[in-house]
């Protein structure tokens, strides 16, 4: 069952992380099923093109279990980001976003909080560069098959589960090689990466979404979801499941990658 008590709770740890950070902490709120949403956002503010943004976000709701790594990781990937950059200069504005209610019911609705924050956006002309969607960051293995995909494409891919990827649609396909290759500069750590039509199970399924529905250019990073993990949407969702080295890996790569982007 829905709660809006945790829900509540989660949004104050990470209102309290983000203001231990030393940011000013912004609320973007909506209404739904009478009760109050709120995406969570503060800014590392540009120095000579501040009106320009990079945004990174990552979803705090779970759907209805523990949710270590769907979405915590991403949360703890963002939280960790900013941190990281709080003390950088760059030219553009860095904008962290933790959204919430992006899974059901509210997924794909016109009340996901992601959607509601990008029509926003679109409607007030926010210069947003580039997004990027931290989203199950947090689950690696090194067996043989550990690795699935969807139809015809595992001729192409690792079939061990031991990377991070980059999706995007085509018109975010610079962003894509982009990512991967600044990336691959600076950490050894394995990311693979796909852009295509978002029809194929998974490509869409997260806050990236509803900024390609405005147009804007937008990836996500995962570590695939249910083509890999077991506990995907279920009780054992835990901590204890995932592989914090690797996640440390991808954070430190993804830090340098944002920095460059705002440069």
């Amino acid at each position: 069952m829905f709660s809006y008590t945790k829900l509540e709770n989660t949004a104050q740890y990470i209102v309290k992380q983000f203001a231990s950070y030393g940011y000013e902490v912004a609320f973007h709120e909506y209404t739904v099923y009478n009760k109050i949403a709120r995406n969570i956002i503060v800014s590392h503010t540009g120095d000579t093109h501040p009106e320009e943004i990079i945004l990174v976000g990552a979803h705090y709701d779970t759907c209805f279990n523990p949710g270590a790594d769907d979405n915590a990781s991403g949360i703890a990937g963002l939280l960790t980001l900013a941190d990281i950059i709080r003390q950088k200069n760059t030219n553009r504005t860095i904008q962290f976003v933790a959204f919430v209610n992006e899974e059901p019911p509210f997924f794909k609705t016109k009340d996901m909080g992601s959607r509601v924050f990008a029509k926003k956006a679109r409607k007030s002309g926010e210069n947003i560069k580039a997004i990027i969607i931290l989203e199950m960051i947090g689950y690696y293995s090194h067996a043989i098959h550990s690795q699935r995909y969807p139809p015809l494409l595992g001729f192409f891919y690792p079939n061990k589960a031991n990377f991070i990827c980059a999706v995007g649609n085509w018109q975010s396909q610079k962003l894509v090689k982009y990512i991967c290759s600044r990336f691959r500069h600076h950490t050894h750590f394995p990311i693979e990466s796909y852009v295509g039509p978002g029809f194929v199970p998974g490509v869409d399924f997260s806050d990236h979404w509803s900024f390609w529905k405005e147009g804007y250019t937008a990836v996500m990073i995962t570590d695939t979801a249910f083509y890999r993990y077991p506990h995907y949407h279920s009780s054992s969702d835990t901590y204890e499941k995932l592989d914090y080295e690797s996640m440390a890996a991808v954070i430190t790569g993804l830090s340098n990658v944002v920095i460059e982007l705002a440069i």
